[in-house]
């Protein structure tokens, strides 16, 4: 079976109204893809930045799967949240890449949004905190009923990763 080695890390965050931003993660495969070792999601530190507009992580990221076929290639899904002083969280973000296709280091820029809801829902966020969410996760990476959403842009994730790819000239295909 041909195998993919993603090896990298969650670099940090810009473009965001506040600091104190943190990531939950997750990688979503096809079935045809099976995990040989490290694990499919998680979740960075809280960075609060003093003097800096943007917040790191340097969270790694190390996953190698094995596949029978090219469909349902690895995506990076994402979720950027704010802890404010009282520690409340407040989701400022999805977003999704796919994982590159061809071998060796990438940088990644993955823009995030989030949903904008009724005009009561953002002025009760404004004075409240909290936001819209969705309530089926799996929105942020397949795109079947994510166009009828109305969203918000909102910063971009950097990301680094390293791609390590293993016999797929076996299977005909060139790297």
């Amino acid at each position: 079976m041909a195998e993919v080695h993603v090896i990298g890390q969650l670099v940090g965050a810009t473009g965001f109204p506040e600091h104190s931003l943190f990531c939950k993660w997750g990688i979503h495969a096809g079935g045809a893809w099976k995990v040989l070792a490290g694990i499919r999601e998680g979740q960075t530190q809280v960075d609060n930045p003093q003097n800096h507009d943007a917040a790191y992580w340097s969270h790694p990221i190390d996953i190698h799967f094995s596949t029978k076929g090219l469909q349902g290639w690895p995506k990076l899904h994402l979720q950027v949240w704010h802890q404010d002083s009282f520690g409340r969280n407040e989701l400022y973000g999805y977003g999704f890449c796919h994982i590159p296709t061809s071998p060796g280091n990438h940088t990644i820029e993955c823009p995030t949004w989030r949903p904008s809801g009724s005009f009561r829902e953002q002025v009760s966020q404004y004075f409240l905190g909290g936001g819209p969410q969705l309530k089926n996760p799996d929105l942020i990476y397949s795109g079947a009923d994510r166009c009828r959403l109305t969203t918000v842009a909102m910063g971009k994730v950097h990301i680094k990763l390293g791609i390590i790819l293993r016999n797929f000239d076996k299977f005909g295909i060139e790297c």
